[in-house]
């Protein structure tokens, strides 16, 4: 048995509100659209029938009147010729197919009435049919972006729970290294310069110091000397 039973039972059903209790709305949402388009087949079918009997009886209905106008003119020219007999025969036949008129056009009136109805239901079910559709590649939209992401997570967890990490963190640490390296290199040539250029300065100092020196040993000897 189908999600529905009758076409009423489509029409008047909340779509939404089925899918957010089911378990599974992706399969839900794909048998309501299979019980829709089964009954919608069954409903145009159903129509196309009744058309065609009303096609049917409208030939049946054409030909009656064409009998009994047959039958009035057979009547009228009975009395043109003096034959009152056969032109009450006529007449009788006239009433006799006038008789099948009434109960003919009822049942064409019926079919009409059962077509329009049809024709009703079929574009209701069809407006319901495109709403389940959305709805269906709406989920099935929602579950290809729930796939993507869900990949792209466990994408990520691989990524970091794999050697791959492991091996660039590893080279990132050795890379560190070596420019630790280098920085002491540089270090130590930077020290090396400042050093040299430091001990220019004490030359400097010193050859300043001993010129002082020098100097006031000359000035004491040019004091010493007038006094000898």
């Amino acid at each position: 048995m189908g999600i529905f039973t009758r076409f009423r039972d489509i029409i008047s059903s909340n779509i939404n509100a089925m899918l957010d209790k089911a378990e599974d709305p992706e399969k839900l949402i794909k048998l309501m659209i299979r019980e829709m388009e089964d009954t919608l087949v069954e409903i145009k079918a159903s129509c196309a029938g009744v058309m065609a009997s009303m096609k049917k009886t409208q030939r049946q209905l054409d030909e009656v009147q064409a009998r009994i106008t047959y039958w009035e003119e057979r009547a009228a020219l009975a009395v043109r010729k003096g034959r009152d007999d056969l032109a009450r025969e006529a007449l009788l036949e006239k009433r006799r197919y006038g008789e099948r008129v009434g109960s003919l056009e009822e049942e064409l009136s019926e079919h009409n009435m059962l077509v329009e109805q049809y024709q009703e239901d079929i574009s209701q079910l069809e407006a319901k049919l495109n709403s389940a559709r959305d709805k269906q590649r709406m989920l099935q939209q929602r579950h290809i972006h729930v796939r993507r992401k869900m990949r792209a997570q466990e994408d990520i967890r691989r990524m970091e729970t794999s050697d791959a990490i492991f091996r660039f963190e590893e080279f990132e640490h050795r890379i560190e290294r070596m420019e630790a390296e280098a920085d002491m290199v540089n270090f130590g040539r930077r020290q090396t310069l400042q050093g040299e250029l430091d001990s220019l300065l004490v030359d400097e100092d010193i050859e300043r110091e001993l010129e002082g020196i020098k100097a006031s040993f000359t000035e004491q000897g040019e004091a010493a000397s007038p006094a000898n």
